[in-house]
């Protein structure tokens, strides 16, 4: 599937019919500092390679602005002349959100990679859209701060596209996502003004919270250029734990408990099914602490600010009770740090275990906390009866309902016919998911991937708002058309 897009693309739309002038490339140069506008094939490449092959980007122009003033200038320059802009973080993204197409200008916000500010005292951090999220939390513990949103590609994705696509991660179920984490925004809209909210404010009651619509609109409403970010203090106490369980009601139980004992120190509650360990153990070399296999994990973290170790006996208290009541069969609490990190990367581990382990059909899904264990039952039954021998592939973050549903082909079924019925499995289980009153896309974003999906799921009346607010602030769907919505 490598090369070509995939198949679950919208069809053609009205942006099909524009095309880049030819002499785009010279005004934006003319405009813009020696080294920001690409054009030789050689250049472009990494910038048009998407995560996860389904797609392949074809942008004729790439640009590489370092100021918001560049990236303003560039907007404007495309607006008059009809051309579409692709906003492009990290490239990390799993749903196709920054592919460009052959009449597209991709903008890559990488060298604006400055941290500006941070303010201890106030909580917050000042940054480029281009910072990468690993820097901006090492920035952070520099100073004794905690920036708290954390996921599988910080070391490479970027905070602008975290702002866009409202990422989650493993900490949400404490700290929110990241939507949550954001005091600030500036923007620059599709004619190449900036909207300038940039404000290092914890209340600010003085009219419309104009952030909320960029963050999580995917690059469609506008470019994030900048961000005040929320800090919070530095976690100094963490104990982390590894348990095997009968089944997901009972971690669900396990859960309830450790909120009700340890409150917001519950820091993390990431689900682990057996087939997900056993292929992390299999391609990563990670290893159970258990001799014997179990139906489901959950990892806990509970982490503090108090130097003392008072959250080690909370633990050891949750874990004697849910023995006594019979919810864990084993369990095991890291001794050290480097433990710590061997029983994350159990967890961490499995994206890359999948890779190795065949083809995967993925959902990012999310239901309501106390209904997962049905959704997990439901979507088992319905996915064995319509492809036996799919092996499912699910874990995450039970704590906050967003469970990654992950199927893996079976043995013996060629990859090329088990990515066939990609669509067919993909209504098997949405439909179970909205039946619970769940969404179809927890903290992966919609892009091209799911943009027909929305269009089945979503409230008619939500999709009208929605086009709405993008005419609004977009007539011309200039910014990163046939995403989300689909609407070009």
């Amino acid at each position: 599937m490598s090369g070509a897009p995939f198949s679950l693309a919208p069809g053609p739309t009205a942006r099909d019919a524009r095309r880049v002038p030819a002499e785009l490339a010279a005004r934006l140069r003319a405009a813009l500092p020696e080294g920001t506008v690409l054009t030789e094939e050689g250049d472009r490449t990494a910038y048009l390679v998407e995560e996860r092959s389904l797609y392949r980007g074809q942008a004729p122009i790439v640009l590489r602005p370092r100021s918001t003033a560049e990236v303003a200038a560039a907007v404007r320059i495309c607006a008059e002349a009809c051309v579409p802009i692709v906003p492009q973080g990290g490239n990390t993204g799993l749903v196709g959100g920054t592919v460009s197409g052959a009449h597209e200008v991709l903008l890559s916000l990488g060298r604006m990679n400055r941290i500006e500010d941070v303010d201890p005292l106030n909580f917050t951090m000042t940054v480029q859209a281009g910072c990468v999220l690993a820097d901006i939390q090492a920035a952070a513990e520099a100073h004794g701060r905690l920036f708290p949103l954390s996921l599988g590609a910080q070391g490479s994705c970027q905070i602008g596209g975290n702002l866009a696509s409202n990422a989650g991660g493993i900490n949400v179920l404490r700290y929110g996502n990241a939507r949550e984490l954001t005091l600030g925004l500036e923007v620059v809209l599709a004619d190449g003004r900036v909207w300038n909210g940039l404000r290092a404010l914890h209340k600010d009651n003085t009219g419309y919270a104009l952030k909320h619509l960029f963050i999580g609109s995917e690059g469609t409403l506008g470019i994030i250029t900048r961000a005040v970010l929320k800090l919070f203090p530095r976690l100094t106490d963490r104990q982390v734990a590894f348990c095997a369980l009968r089944d997901p009601a009972d971690a669900l139980t396990l859960l309830s408990m450790a909120r009700d004992r340890a409150g917001e120190a519950v820091t993390a509650f990431e689900l682990v099914s057996s087939f997900a360990l056993e292929i992390v153990e299999h391609h990563t070399g990670g290893q159970s602490p258990f001799t014997e296999r179990h139906p489901v994990y959950a990892l806990i973290e509970l982490a503090g600010s108090d130097a003392d170790g008072t959250l080690r006996p909370v633990l050891e208290s949750l874990l004697e009770q849910a023995f006594e009541a019979g919810l864990v069969a084993d369990a095991v609490i890291a001794e050290s740090l480097e433990q710590a990190a061997a029983l994350w990367r159990l967890r961490e581990g499995i994206p890359e275990a999948q890779k190795k382990a065949g083809g995967s059909i993925k959902h990012d899904v999310s239901v309501p906390v106390s209904r997962v264990p049905a959704f997990l039952k439901r979507a088992g039954d319905a996915v064995a009866a319509a492809m036996p021998g799919a092996r499912i592939c699910a874990f995450g973050h039970l704590g906050d309902g967003n469970i990654h549903y992950n199927l893996t082909q079976p043995e013996g079924m060629e990859k090329a016919a088990f990515l066939a019925r990609w669509e067919e499995m993909n209504g098997i289980v949405h439909d179970i998911v909205v039946d619970l009153g769940g969404s179809i896309s927890a903290e992966h974003g919609i892009g091209l991937l799911k943009a027909g999906e929305l269009r089945r799921y979503k409230d008619p009346v939500e999709m009208e708002l929605m086009g709405r607010l993008r005419d609004a602030l977009d007539p011309a769907r200039i910014l990163n058309p046939g995403k989300m919505v689909g609407l070009g």
